[in-house]
């Protein structure tokens, strides 16, 4: 695998919108650092929904964006969907919480969650439609967490460290919404390095 490219966001208003975004990102030619926060010299505008030291970085497998190009019969330039990185040849359905990305420059993420689509989004495509299509494809973008800083740039080597404990796929923690969970389930999902506000929700669903 390696980092195909490396984008960043800037605050903008969207069509329609009265609040400005860093959705609408870019891929940039120079190496970026990486801090726990992120990606230093992206625009987070909205901290309460986005950012965070759970979801620093947002990545996005080249497969997975190949996929929706042919769905959405449109060309997807890096950044489209508001990530930060695309890895080549990562297909997005095959990781699963705590999976682990080890970059050339030194980076280490790991898989917390998966990227629920919102109206901002739905904007930002200018597609009514794209938030459903998007949830019901089950092949989300993956939030990471910063195990460790360092430098990023297009064109790394990235190697995918599979967490050894349970599998849990990043696409099933974006469908699963149930008012209740086995304990079976409760105690599969709280055993992997799970977004904090993911643990929370689980721990109360009794």
């Amino acid at each position: 695998m390696k980092v195909s490219a490396v984008c960043l966001g800037q605050p903008e208003k969207l069509p329609g919108k009265s609040y400005k975004s860093g959705i609408n990102k870019q891929p940039v030619g120079y190496p970026v650092h990486v801090d726990e926060n992120g990606l230093v010299g992206d625009s987070i505008c909205n901290g309460k929904y986005h950012g965070g030291h759970e979801q620093a970085v947002y990545m996005e497998g080249s497969e997975t964006l190949r996929w929706w190009a042919q769905e959405l019969q449109r060309n997807l330039p890096p950044g489209t969907f508001g990530e930060n990185l695309v890895i080549d040849g990562l297909e997005n359905r095959d990781v699963c919480a705590g999976d682990r990305f080890h970059l050339a420059g030194g980076v280490i993420l790991e898989a917390t969650s998966p990227r629920v689509p919102c109206n901002t989004f739905t904007a930002h495509m200018n597609d009514p439609k794209i938030a459903k299509r998007y949830t019901a494809a089950a092949r989300p973008g993956i939030y990471c967490r910063v195990i460790q800083t360092g430098v990023l740039a297009a064109g790394e080597d990235v190697e995918f460290h599979p967490y050894r404990g349970e599998r849990v796929r990043i696409a099933e923690l974006m469908i699963f919404q149930p008012k209740r969970l086995s304990i079976e389930q409760r105690t599969r999902y709280l055993s992997v390095p799970l977004h904090e506000d993911l643990q929370a929700k689980i721990r109360d669903l009794v």
